[in-house]
């Protein structure tokens, strides 16, 4: 049995945003469209993959199980046509990611695309996700993969790879006093999940004191490890060693952000189209390094 590589894309756009509005969206085509594709998709499988009401989408289990399935299907598509036809693009294509995403498979991808696309010049710039959306909008960056707070504020250029809480998280006996100020182990201003941090917590009438200030991934992990305090992790780049506060710690529910693919629209369109795909296509969980 083969499955049409489009009805795969539209398939994990409804799985990765959970909203057959949404993957219209993002991949630029109608509604009625999105539910046709993957109406044939279930007719091929001969199994519904969604369950859908009127307000909710979700994922059955041969669904989960059709995610992996379309990741390597179009991974394996991907990699075949770079093989016939990667060899042709060249030129330069700067490429920006937050430190955290970086200790994902990310380099994995990375390393995997200059083997399809030898002739392109990859230069990687590794930053916060303010620093590097501004480095976008002056162009010096043709490609970003960053953080973003909910609500758009990145369209027409960017592309939602995926949506994710953000949780607390510290070692296991990290002491909190659910009356007292919240030990917060944070990234230097500007940082998105350092001001989602401070503003949730404000709103919950919780203050918090900052332990530790760092510049960069590692920092956070070897601060939080040391019990100097928790920090705030997207849940699917939580290091497997560390957990998230027990209720009784009384900390608030932070909210969820987006992980976004932004686009300079100045920039080479193919090369960065073609990482883009690259990306998207090879969309598993995202498991950190330990």
């Amino acid at each position: 049995m083969t499955y049409d590589p489009d009805q795969l894309r539209t398939f994990l756009a409804v799985a990765q945003s959970l909203s057959f509005t949404q993957a219209a969206e993002r991949l630029g085509i109608r509604q009625p469209t999105v539910s046709q594709h993957v109406r044939k998709l279930e007719g091929a499988v001969g199994r519904p993959l969604f369950v859908r009401d009127t307000r909710t989408v979700t994922l059955t289990a041969d669904g989960e199980a059709m995610a992996g399935f379309a990741r390597t299907i179009l991974a394996a598509h991907e990699e075949a046509a770079g093989y016939f036809t990667g060899s042709e693009l060249r030129g330069r294509l700067r490429f920006g990611v937050t430190d955290d995403l970086a200790l994902t498979p990310l380099p994995r991808i990375l390393r995997d695309f200059r083997q399809l696309y030898p002739r392109i010049d990859l230069e990687l710039t590794v930053a916060q996700s303010p620093n590097l959306l501004r480095r976008v909008e002056s162009g010096h960056l043709d490609l970003a993969y960053v953080k973003h707070s909910l609500g758009g504020g990145y369209e027409p250029n960017g592309r939602v790879v995926r949506r994710d809480p953000l949780v607390w998280a510290g070692i296991a006996g990290t002491r909190i006093a659910p009356d007292g100020p919240v030990p917060l182990v944070a990234y230097q201003a500007p940082s998105l999940s350092r001001s989602l941090g401070v503003q949730t917590l404000e709103q919950a009438g919780r203050s918090c004191r900052i332990t530790c200030i760092v510049r960069g991934v590692n920092g956070v992990l070897a601060a939080v490890r040391a019990g100097l305090g928790i920090a705030i992790f997207a849940r699917s780049l939580m290091p497997a060693d560390l957990v998230e506060p027990p209720p009784s710690a009384g900390l608030p529910e932070l909210p969820a952000i987006d992980l976004v693919l932004i686009t300079n629209p100045r920039a080479a369109k193919e090369p960065a189209e073609a990482l883009t795909s690259a990306i998207l296509s090879n969309n598993a969980p995202l498991k950190p390094a330990d």
